[in-house]
């Protein structure tokens, strides 16, 4: 469907060339009596590769139709792809390393999270603002150490490293934000 070019909005996905762009930037200037001039930032959901476009305010793009399934995380293979299974069909398929990134390191295998699909293709993952993972590796307190903001590395279920406080030991549970990937706290 398309849309005008002053209808569009940051986070929105367009098609364009075949290839999908995420909007990651959007700016509107109207300059003295001119006409409005769109400045668009995008990144390629299949490369990666960032891009900017500049639109007149009469310019339509198409907006790509994308579909959110719950789907279970299975397993990672030795060529570095992820298995998921749909939660309706049970129908099962791989994402590869380079179309989720680093997200894949906040994820537990048998958990359920949103995978995005643009037709029958999966682009991309969704993860909730914070999970909660449990803490595999990490060193000892040192005492006089536990009282100040010092923090120690540690290393979780699924081989995320993060900085935690010093009085984290091995076995506890922590928050962890999928954004920023930092430490959040204990986990209730």
């Amino acid at each position: 469907m398309g849309v005008r070019a002053t209808e569009l909005r940051k986070g929105q996905v367009i098609e364009k060339d075949g290839d999908l762009l995420l909007i990651t930037d959007y700016e509107h200037k109207t300059p003295g009596n001119l006409r409005a001039i769109i400045n668009i930032k995008t990144k390629s959901l299949t490369s990666g590769q960032s891009n900017s476009m500049r639109l007149g305010s009469g310019d339509t793009l198409e907006v790509a139709y994308l579909d959110r399934r719950k789907s279970e995380y299975l397993y990672k293979e030795a060529n570095d792809n992820f298995v998921f299974m749909d939660a309706e069909n049970y129908e099962q398929f791989q994402l590869s390393a380079e179309l989720v990134g680093d997200k894949m390191g906040f994820v537990r295998e048998n958990t359920t999270i949103s995978v995005t699909f643009h037709g029958a293709t999966p682009i991309g993952v969704e993860l909730p603002a914070s999970v909660t993972l449990k803490v595999t590796e990490s060193e000892a307190a040192v005492k006089g150490n536990t009282a100040n903001t010092v923090k120690k590395e540690a290393v979780l279920e699924t081989g995320l490293q993060i900085k935690v406080p010093m009085h984290i030991v091995v076995g506890e549970e922590v928050r962890v934000s999928t954004e920023s990937g930092e430490f959040q706290g204990r986990a209730n």
